[in-house]
């Protein structure tokens, strides 16, 4: 299996199955929960599931088409106010008062739907740069466009930024978001 193959799989695991098929974590930690479980927060400081799926595409969103190719993020075609949220950070050092306030005033199914569109534009921004657009090394450029509470490390592989924001960063909240959904009470089924 070549690098690229490998991403798509792993890529795949951690987003709906409506942006690639096959076994998705992200369906059964997000899939069959209504939005006002998607807005619960069991305890006071733990995220709720829906800010975790906004943060999660947010900072792909950003790492994969502000950083690695310098293009539009998807948020820019019209997102935030079909999200409303009017932020266009990525959520790294919210108040709890601003947790709370996106955790309410976000659309659910906008949300997923963001999720999805920027997972899609992932897969085709992997397929365009191909193994040696990978290889390339992030420069002092690609690092200052990112947004607020981002920070990708200069000199590093293209490569290793898309693992980290789009796989391993997604894994991680994931297991987050289990346990957050475990605490408030709503079992995965699996």
């Amino acid at each position: 299996m070549d690098a690229l193959s490998f991403f798509a799989l792993q890529h795949a695991r951690v987003h709906s199955s409506n942006v690639a098929p096959g076994s998705s974590l992200a369906d059964l930690v997000f899939g069959s929960l209504t939005d006002q479980q998607m807005r619960v927060r069991p305890g006071k400081g733990l995220n709720s599931l829906v800010w975790l799926l906004w943060h999660m595409a947010r900072v792909e969103d950003v790492a994969v088409n502000l950083v690695l190719t310098a293009g539009r993020q998807v948020l820019d075609d019209g997102w935030s106010s079909r999200l409303h949220v009017p932020r266009t950070d990525v959520g790294r050092g919210m108040t709890e008062d601003e947790m709370v306030d996106l955790t309410t005033r976000a659309d659910v199914g906008a949300v997923r739907a963001y999720r999805d569109a920027v997972g899609r534009q992932t897969r085709d921004v992997v397929a365009a740069l191909g193994s040696a657009g990978l290889a390339e090394l992030l420069n002092p450029a690609d690092a200052a466009r990112a947004s607020r509470g981002f920070t990708p490390l200069e000199g590093q592989p293209r490569a290793v930024e898309l693992g980290t924001s789009a796989i391993t960063h997604n894994a991680v909240h994931l297991g987050e978001a289990a346990t957050i959904r475990s605490l408030a009470g709503f079992a995965i089924g699996i």
